[in-house]
């Protein structure tokens, strides 16, 4: 049940009130998240451009943040790997449906450090290490057999012992210029707080928006 009165009106909370780093915002949501969200509390929509012009989302899950920007890991010849190495610019959305609450991120794209990627790439499972080799992400597939087959293949290559990075396997950090947080109001009169900057070294402006 909302809090709201029956007029649509309510007192603003600390939350959503101007100022704070959005970071340090982000991380206080992202924890409730962690506790109520049933399923990938990290997971986002990540949303690109390809070299038509044509927009294109997918789900992503967060795999690390700070104050550089928001990490996650992909095959470099999928499509929003190409995507983002040709147009590196991106959005991303986070909806937390049991709070009722989202956050969009709008900002540049860069690589991660070579030995960013090799220390996630490591923590992974050995069968999520073998299917990165055998993965040609969004490349035609005949059928699960083909799949099948390459998995046994590369897991017969690597028996035993370390499975090394695919050098087509790394990580995409979006550095934000824009982040949105957004909390549900009755009636449809949300509360929605933006913070920008032009650069990553310039301070954040914030603002309140109406829904």
């Amino acid at each position: 049940m909302s809090d709201a009165s029956t007029s649509g009106a309510r007192p603003e909370i600390p939350e959503m009130l101007a100022g704070a780093d959005p970071l340090f915002r982000f991380a206080d949501w992202l924890k409730e998240a962690e506790k109520s969200e049933p399923n990938d509390p990290t997971g986002m929509a990540l949303a690109t451009v390809d070299g038509d012009g044509m927009p294109d989302v997918r789900m992503v899950l967060l795999k690390g943040y700070d104050a550089r920007g928001f990490v996650f890991y992909t095959n470099f010849e999928s499509a929003k790997g190409e995507e983002l190495l040709a147009q590196p610019k991106a959005a991303l959305l986070f909806h937390w449906k049991s709070l009722r609450r989202q956050v969009r991120i709008r900002g540049e794209v860069s690589v991660v450090s070579e030995e960013e990627a090799d220390a996630y790439f490591a923590s992974r499972p050995r069968d999520s290490r073998i299917g990165a080799w055998a993965s040609r992400q969004s490349r035609p597939l005949k059928g699960r057999a083909e799949l099948v087959k390459e998995v046994a293949r590369y897991a017969l290559k690597y028996p035993i012992g370390a499975v090394p990075r695919p050098p087509q396997w790394s990580g995409f950090r979006i550095t934000p210029l824009q982040i949105e947080f957004w909390r549900d109001g009755a009636f449809r009169l949300h509360d929605r707080l933006v913070y920008r900057r032009d650069g990553a070294d310039q301070a954040w402006r914030t603002e309140k928006l109406f829904p």
